[in-house]
């Protein structure tokens, strides 16, 4: 019996909707030895040693017209000045050999070393340091040695060190470039004559490197440390250098005079009242930082947007505002009649536009720090400790020696009472099972005593 025959259904095979597609066999690949079996899964299978060809390039055959050979030919390079003759396999189609130079005689590159006449040198190159025979060996050595001066230092024979040979040959070179050309223009645009050698900068340099391939695992840690210090202090200055050429639209000054016409003249602000001031109120410093932080930002960007500015000062002077305050701002402009993005983008507009912002931001400050005020004077007004001769628009303060006095001793009277109850409550309960123990010790002894 199985589930069908308890269901009560029919035992016929139903036929199959779709017939099952036959899958092509997949091709086993064995996998190389020495290859795990993740990096071989990872691969897809070996991958091939050299570049695959086209199927159709090997089918290719060359026209039937030509007879290629290869053929033992002599050849001469135009790089060599000896004529030495040597043999190579040449590809030679239809029994005409190659003709022309070696094809490897052009990769033979020579320095054009500078040659000067015995009068040139007599009024232009004359050096008490250096004499005419020095120089010679010197720029024969340049022309075969290809300009390489450590060899050249090296095979020299009097004691010059690469410094001294460099700025002897290139001074020459610079003389012999300036005397021949016509005018000074000619020849300004040359290598060796719009930079000149530096000697001692050469040998600063060499001093440098040495002394930074000399150093230790602890002096490079410090070295790392000063530049890390210098680029901070270098981005600290690029920030108020930039604070001070931008011009901004809300400065400390102007943060400190939206405070002072805050207050209304004549009133007077209690010392504790200063540090209540509602969440929304900013600080100009703040202010101040913030613009600062901004207009170095954009001052690293170098090219921006002007909107782009607008919309960044824009929320770094709304940052420390909710969203409720900065929907408020932007219903006070709608009711205004001010686009929240200025439609024609001057310096002067965006200013204006930004400085209008603040005074809706600092008005709503104002108002909210209003109802602080009069909800705290109402509530004072509300107190209930007062005095027959007190007014009602004048606040009571209570003294701090004597206030609470009578209710802290209803409060230690209303204490000791109930602690006397307690403990009346504790001794009746254990008298009551203390004598409830006694009772059934002792009719328990007399059940005892009776059976025994």
């Amino acid at each position: 019996m199985d589930a069908k025959d308890i269901l009560g259904l029919p035992k016929t095979a139903h036929p199959l909707s779709q017939e099952k597609k036959s899958r092509p066999p997949k091709e086993s690949q064995r996998k190389p030895d020495g290859i795990s079996r993740e990096v071989y899964a990872l691969i897809g299978g070996v991958p091939p040693l050299m570049p695959a060809v086209e199927t159709s390039q090997l089918k290719k055959r060359p026209p039937t017209d030509e007879k290629i050979t290869w053929q033992w030919l002599p050849f001469t390079s135009s790089a060599r000045k000896d004529n030495l003759q040597l043999y190579h396999w040449v590809r030679v189609v239809n029994g005409v050999p190659p003709t022309g130079d070696y094809s490897f005689a052009k990769y033979n590159k020579s320095v054009d070393v500078v040659k000067y006449t015995d009068d040139e040198y007599e009024k232009y190159l004359t050096d008490p340091i250096w004499t005419k025979e020095e120089t010679d060996q010197l720029f024969d050595m340049c022309q075969r040695f290809d300009l390489r001066f450590i060899v050249i230092a090296d095979r020299f024979p009097s004691s010059r060190t690469v410094e001294e040979l460099k700025d002897r040959y290139y001074s020459v070179s610079r003389a012999i470039l300036m005397a021949r050309a016509a005018s000074p223009a000619d020849v300004s645009g040359h290598p060796i004559v719009k930079e000149p050698y530096k000697v001692a900068q050469e040998r600063e340099r060499k001093r440098a490197l040495s002394m930074v391939l000399s150093q230790t695992k602890h002096q490079e840690r410090k070295d790392a440390e000063v530049l890390a210090e210098a680029k901070r202090i270098a981005e600290a200055r690029m920030v108020a250098r930039s604070a001070k050429e931008l011009e901004l639209p809300v400065t400390l000054n102007d943060g400190l005079e939206n405070n002072e016409r805050a207050l209304v003249p004549g009133e007077t602000v209690s010392p504790s009242s200063n540090s209540q001031f509602p969440s929304g109120t900013v600080a100009p410093s703040t202010l101040m930082a913030e613009n600062a932080s901004t207009l170095g930002s954009l001052k690293m960007l170098r090219v921006y947007l002007r909107t782009y500015a607008l919309d960044q000062m824009i929320q770094a002077a709304s940052s420390s505002a909710g969203l409720r305050t900065i929907k408020r701002v932007e219903q006070s402009l709608q009711e205004l009649g001010v686009n929240l993005k200025p439609r024609v983008p001057t310096k002067a507009v965006c200013s204006h536009h930004l400085e209008l912002r603040k005074e809706i931001l600092t008005l709503l400050n104002l108002q909210k720090q209003l109802q602080y005020k009069e909800a705290e004077g109402s509530s004072y007004r509300d107190s209930p400790y007062e005095t027959p001769g007190t007014p009602k628009d004048r606040t009571f303060v209570p003294d701090s020696m004597s206030f609470g006095g009578d209710v802290l001793g209803d409060n230690i009277g209303n204490y000791i009472y109930s602690c006397i109850v307690c403990l009346l409550i504790c001794f009746s309960a254990f008298y009551f099972y203390f004598f409830i123990f006694c009772f059934l010790f002792f009719v328990c002894s007399e059940s005892i005593s009776s059976t025994f």
